[in-house]
């Protein structure tokens, strides 16, 4: 083990000196984020996260390395074999998406000067701890090696499928949303206490606060991705609240497709679990 440590220590070293020539993301006015993730994070951050920035006078720069489905187990052999597996989407600060097919999780971290790298279980596997653990404090190690010294990372909480979803690994929890939401909790708030992440982007519990409201059990368009419209909005929601510390309900934007009601659900339900991250809060509307 402590061949193991000084190793990564060295590597550790190596990358700080080599991030070191590099500016700092304190040093510019932009917020910078970057996603190790899958369809899951498309649905949080691709969408009106950088829309709802802009209307509150913020710079956004958001990366997403997407590969469908990818467990955390992937992203970790792909790291150690610095594979080009990854299909880069990059929201520049002027609002426009360009998609770099065949990108490393290496190239994307040195890409930018990145504020906030983000990593996250796949969806089914998300309330299993043991497989949660079984790779993220290894991929932990890895982008902490390999990223800019003032770089931070989160966690990004996933959220429980739709009662009815066919989802195949829905039958790890017994085909139930809200034995699938609590075993979410239970891991985000272990993870949470370790100390290792800035914070936990609670969309999980948005989403479920979200149900509670007139929406119902319709956050998803298939099952288990996020409904394009106040789906997603409502993640969006939840990360400009943690990124900006800011109260989405205070924020003008709302989607042109979302009724007044519905943007007011998506704000509501978003800011009541940056309040409340591992339990449900009511949304009455």
């Amino acid at each position: 083990m402590k061949q193991i440590s000084l190793l990564f220590f060295f590597i550790s070293l190596n990358f700080q000196l080599i991030f070191a020539q590099h500016a700092s993301p304190k040093d510019d006015d932009v917020t910078k984020v970057l996603a190790i993730g899958n369809s899951f994070s498309e649905d949080a951050i691709e969408n009106y996260l950088y829309d709802l920035a802009k209307a509150d006078g913020k710079k956004m720069v958001i990366g997403n390395l997407y590969i469908g489905g990818a467990p955390l187990e992937l992203h970790l052999k792909n790291a150690h074999n610095n594979v080009d597996a990854y299909s880069y989407r990059k929201v520049g600060e002027d609002g426009v998406k360009n998609t770099t097919p065949k990108v490393s999780i290496e190239k994307a971290l040195a890409d930018d000067n990145w504020d906030f790298i983000s990593l996250q279980q796949a969806s089914s596997f998300s309330g299993q701890y043991n497989v949660v653990m079984a790779s993220l404090t290894d991929l932990w190690t890895y982008v902490f090696a390999h990223m800019n010294p003032d770089s931070k990372m989160v966690y990004h909480q996933t959220w429980a499928y739709q009662q009815d979803s066919k989802h195949e690994g829905f039958k790890i929890y017994g085909q139930n949303q809200q034995t699938m939401y609590d075993s979410i909790m239970n891991v985000t708030k272990h993870i949470d206490k370790t100390g290792d992440f800035e914070f936990v982007v609670p969309s999980g519990t948005a989403v479920q606060n979200a149900r509670t409201s007139s929406i119902g059990d319709h956050m998803t368009r298939d099952g288990y991705h996020l409904n394009l419209d106040y789906g997603r909005f409502t993640a969006a929601c939840v990360w400009y609240a943690k990124l900006f510390n800011a109260d989405p309900r205070k924020n003008p934007y709302k989607p042109e497709k979302l009724t007044d009601e519905q943007a007011k659900i998506a704000k509501e339900a978003a800011w009541k679990a940056v309040k409340k991250p591992f339990k449900v809060s009511k949304v009455k509307k």
